[in-house]
């Protein structure tokens, strides 16, 4: 009965094991790392890199699941996003840019995506890009300022340079510290039984790996010292 319970044990473990192994993304499938990781100005957080373009169906069906995910991950990461310039959509570019100058991002990213693939405004032209701006709500006037100044050409440039950099051929794309590439669209999209609740999303699973390694590399786990040795007792004195 004994050796039969070291058996059994034994096998629980190998199981164990091979079920933790299973849950460890596989490089070069699951995700890749660059050649040239790029640096990151996160500090102590992990910084968390967002490639997209408005115009992206793919990127449509991810957003809402990757505005959960980073309320989730709370104040371990920091988010940045940059869109792409495929299909020469400048329009595009600079919209986001815009609503990112003036701090309405969090506010208007799902708005704009749902502006060009429910509404149908192709935003592909700077009428087009006001029409929308003046339909949410947002100071005509400021926004024009901003979308047409220098600093938002600059952001293209930049934009542009990242690209190459990061080595972006398609979208979305998450860049984890600056070194580890995930295609969350891809990995549902060859998932087995893809899932709509976010806490199965194929994409989402790898990032949540990845995030857990980069911080724990940033944040190592501290040994607890070692408890002093308890003084001796007092010897009785006898009467």
């Amino acid at each position: 009965m004994r050796l039969f319970r070291q058996l059994l044990l034994i096998s629980l473990g190998f199981i164990a094991v091979a079920a933790s192994a299973q849950n460890v993304p596989r490089l070069g499938q699951e995700y890749t790392v660059l050649d040239r990781p790029q640096p990151v100005e996160a500090g102590k957080k992990v910084e968390v890199t967002e490639f997209f373009g408005f115009f992206c169906p793919a990127c449509n069906a991810f957003e809402p699941y990757l505005e959960g995910w980073i309320k989730k991950q709370g104040d371990r990461i920091v988010v940045k996003r940059v869109h792409v310039n495929f299909h020469e959509l400048v329009t595009q570019q600079k919209l986001y840019y815009t609503l990112e100058a003036m701090g309405k991002v969090d506010e208007y990213q799902l708005k704009t995506f749902n502006a060009f693939h429910v509404d149908r405004n192709r935003l592909s032209t700077d009428a087009e890009v006001m029409k929308y701006v003046e339909k949410v709500g947002l100071d005509k006037k400021k926004f024009a300022d901003i979308y047409s100044s220098f600093a938002i050409q600059s952001k293209l440039s930049r934009a542009a340079q990242l690209m190459n950099d990061y080595k972006i051929n398609g979208v979305p794309t998450v860049v984890i510290d600056g070194r580890f590439v995930v295609s969350p669209a891809d990995l549902y999209a060859k998932s087995r039984n893809p899932s709509t609740d976010p806490a199965n999303h194929a994409g989402l699973k790898v990032m949540d790996w990845v995030v857990d390694k980069v911080y724990q590399e940033k944040n190592p786990v501290k040994a607890a010292p070692a408890a002093a040795p308890a003084a001796p007792a007092a010897a009785t004195k006898k009467k």
